[in-house]
């Protein structure tokens, strides 16, 4: 028996909660990747093993993450991207991380780093 590594099951309420309750910088950087869909078609709070990711293209396996200010400065939150991390490394996936100031102060900046690297994919 293989265990379901997309989307399981257990989650789907989880992952249902997430997307109707989306923090603003998540609702608006989803805004910008749906105008984009001809680029790569991204999925909005997607499964992936134990994990959740805010944005993930199967296509080109690419996951976005916007994280709040204790990602990027609590030692232990930092650990659990990491590990997090390596695990979806582990499955070919690239993680790309921007912080919540980013995405709401500079959208256009995030907006052109995706694209950029969707173009490279």
């Amino acid at each position: 028996m293989t265990s379901r590594v997309f989307n399981r099951p257990d989650h789907k309420g989880f992952r249902a909660a997430l997307r109707r309750n989306m923090p603003e910088p998540e609702r608006r950087l989803w805004q910008r990747l749906r105008k984009h869909q001809s680029a790569a078609r991204f999925r909005r709070q997607h499964g992936i093993g134990p994990y959740i990711v805010d944005f993930y293209c199967p296509a080109l396996k690419l996951a976005i993450e916007v994280d709040g200010d204790s990602h990027f400065v609590n030692a232990r939150a930092m650990e659990k991207d990491a590990v997090r991390d390596r695990y979806l490394a582990g499955l070919g996936i690239r993680v790309l991380r921007y912080g919540n100031g980013d995405v709401m102060q500079n959208i256009d900046g995030v907006m052109l780093d995706i694209l950029r690297i969707i173009e490279s994919c």
